[in-house]
């Protein structure tokens, strides 16, 4: 399958403002690329890339003062395949978990593990410590949150989406997250493009948050507010909550004005839309 992926995101800046950007394509799936993502702007300043601590590429640049425009498009490789679930996964116990998975047992800023670990044993205590457990959790967020674009707010944390029951799609990882490392499941935050191939009927493309849990040596990814199994996930960053995933970040009275995200299967002369099956 080839996917065709792009954001545009528009900023009015009274004056010069710093602004850091993760808006590429995560390194491990750039060798998925066909054609290049490269990041522009409209104002041709200069743009700065580095990769940070989690690996994720990162985009740095100074917004003039007035209207700046950034933009990525390209096309990428897919299998075209549902996603797998570990359906026989095991969860190691913690003194086995590897030195590179152990820092996503922890809490963090958007996922308060000391005051939520109790409730999720609670919960989940007598679950198969597998597949079953991480589908329990996912169940009950997907049915304990209620989606809505009004309800989002950027400050909300886990235990604030538990309580208020409303939120976005970086609510739902939230709180999957924060109750997978309260039952010793390592779980990491995940940003990036997920169109609706697949999908019936098509909702306003947008940029998503979901959840990455590690099973039987290899990170899965699952989503709890879809709740089953997508095509053409494209991961842009990852990391302990959103926090380290903001797809920008201004320091400055600058102001989004525009916001346009495009992934969308390409489809050849005669073919139809790929069809999912739930």
């Amino acid at each position: 399958m080839r996917i065709r992926a792009g954001v545009e995101i528009s900023y009015e800046s009274p004056a010069p403002s710093p602004i850091l950007m993760m808006l590429s394509v995560h390194p491990d799936r750039r060798g998925d690329l066909e054609t290049p993502d490269i990041l522009t702007s409209d104002r041709d300043i200069p743009i700065h890339t580095y990769c940070d601590a989690y690996g994720n590429l990162c985009s740095r640049a100074m917004l003039p003062a007035g209207s700046t425009t950034f933009s990525t498009g390209f096309i990428i490789r897919d299998s075209g395949l549902h996603e797998a679930l570990p359906l026989s996964g095991a969860v190691p116990p913690v003194e086995e978990v590897p030195d590179e998975a152990v820092v996503w047992l922890l809490g963090s800023r958007y996922c308060e593990t000391d005051r939520m670990v109790d409730l999720a044993w609670s919960l989940f205590g007598r679950e198969t410590r597998g597949w079953p457990l991480v589908k329990a959790i996912l169940d009950y967020t997907h049915n304990r949150i209620a989606f809505g674009y009004h309800d989002a707010r950027n400050t909300r944390t886990a235990f604030e989406a538990h309580e208020e029951g409303v939120g976005v799609c970086r609510d739902y990882a939230h709180l999957a997250i924060t109750l997978f490392r309260c039952m010793n499941i390592p779980a990491r935050y995940c940003a990036g493009y997920m169109g609706d191939i697949g999908i019936p009927k098509a909702g306003v493309m947008d940029l998503s948050a979901w959840a990455e849990v590690w099973l039987d040596g290899r990170w899965w990814p699952v989503d709890a507010r879809h709740n089953f199994p997508r095509i053409g996930r494209i991961v842009m960053a990852r990391g302990r909550d959103a926090v380290d995933t903001a797809i920008t970040t201004s320091f400055g009275a600058a102001q989004m004005t525009c916001f346009k995200v495009t992934t969308e299967e390409i489809l050849q002369p005669g073919q139809s839309r790929t069809a999912i099956t739930r």
